[in-house]
């Protein structure tokens, strides 16, 4: 069976061309390299992007999308299968079932509260999936650093940086993605 990646990213059309570039890199080298994607179902910003590149290097594309945005220019219509759900959780939970692994690109409210959930699904053992956070343009240094502060705090385990995987480039993503190997970490509820 193929493999599926999940990308959590923005869909805003006003971002600078390197979140783009970005974008499109991943899904050609997610292609290549053998994966489908799975991803919230629109044809703008950074989603459509990364569903152009998958289809540009002859991969698979799963559009999961709510009623609600299924609309005409905000649908990616050329996905190998639309999925259309009632609700923006149900959304989630099915590209959640169809995920081998997650990315986030960079996005805004929407794409923070996917990856940390998905993060925290993974520290309650959940799953034992790859996240990975493409840095683009260093989009994610101050969430890093936010991360290291709760770390620092006392709020979250010193061991539980290895939830997650920040990668510098999508090359950097999708190598890290092959060579996976889920670590044992302790358990959340211990204290």
């Amino acid at each position: 069976m193929p493999r599926t990646l999940c990308v959590f990213c923005g869909s805003s059309e006003r971002v600078a061309p390197a979140y783009f570039e970005a974008a499109s890199d991943l899904g050609r080298r997610l292609a290549a390299a053998g994966w489908g994607l799975v991803f919230g179902g629109g044809t703008i910003g950074l989603m459509g992007a990364v569903a152009r590149g998958v289809h540009e290097g002859g991969g698979h594309v799963v559009a999961v999308i709510p009623e609600r945005l299924n609309r005409p220019g905000i649908v990616y219509d050329t996905a190998d299968e639309i999925i259309v759900t009632t609700t923006m959780r149900e959304r989630k939970a099915e590209m959640d079932r169809r995920a081998d692994a997650i990315v986030a690109l960079a996005g805004g409210f929407g794409t923070l509260e996917e990856v940390l959930e998905a993060i925290t699904l993974k520290q309650l053992g959940y799953h034992d999936r790859p996240i990975i956070l493409v840095n683009t343009e260093r989009f994610y240094d101050s969430l890093s650093k936010l991360f290291e502060g709760q770390i620092q705090a006392g709020f979250v385990r010193p061991e539980h940086r290895a939830l997650y995987h920040v990668s510098a480039s999508p090359a950097d993503a999708v190598a890290y993605i092959g060579a996976y190997q889920p670590s044992p970490l302790p358990d959340k509820l211990t204290f």
